[in-house]
């Protein structure tokens, strides 16, 4: 028996309208947990030095399949990262667009503990849109996180970053239905977890 929807405000998603990309009709009636942790969190959360064959796995565990993991890691259109998340990235890695280096360098010094804090966008070119822009950055080799450039990088899911960087319907598609089915990894059933009246935080 499916449980009751609940009674949340906004059945739709999206990134801020103000960001732009797509929206979707989010399915209702999901039970949440009543408590949460930051370590369960990052338990779950891809480390920003993952080689692709990581990535494929990681998300294969959840039952997203690598276009699904390509597809999400297209977040990265909006937002910054921390300097201790790109460090190595930026000092170490021969994959990546030495002028790009060189400016992210200037924000993020070499020694550990200095500045780890300091952020840099992680879309170089349009860090306040939800665009394909991510996916433009990888194929010039502007990926920040070492995880980001994995996803063009001559391994095998190069081909759908190639793709979304052409194509930005079908990223947003594609987008829209990973999303989805993220949504629903592994739902509480029965008497776990609870279904919110307001979704925003427990009963």
């Amino acid at each position: 028996m499916r449980p009751v929807p609940a009674p949340c405000p906004a059945p739709t998603s999206s990134p801020s309208p103000q960001l732009g990309g797509p929206s979707w009709g989010v399915p209702l009636g999901r039970r949440d947990a009543r408590t949460t942790t930051q370590a369960a969190a990052n338990s779950n959360l891809p480390s920003p030095s993952s080689s692709a064959a990581t990535l494929i796995s990681a998300f294969a565990s959840k039952g997203l399949d690598s276009r699904d993991m390509v597809a999400l890691s297209g977040a990265h259109t909006i937002g910054a990262a921390r300097c201790a998340s790109f460090r190595s990235r930026v000092y170490n890695d021969s994959n990546i667009n030495a002028g790009f280096a060189t400016r992210r360098r200037q924000v993020c010094p070499a020694q550990g503990g200095v500045g780890d804090g300091n952020l840099a966008p992680l879309d170089a070119f349009s860090s306040v849109r939800f665009d394909n822009g991510y996916f433009r950055n990888l194929l010039s080799r502007f990926g920040l996180l070492h995880s980001d450039q994995e996803l063009f990088n001559g391994g095998p899911v190069d081909s759908i970053a190639q793709q979304y960087a052409g194509n930005g319907g079908a990223f947003s598609a594609d987008f829209v239905t990973a999303m989805i089915k993220m949504g629903n990894i592994s739902p509480l059933t029965g008497s776990n977890g609870e279904i919110r009246n307001n979704c925003r935080k427990p009963n």
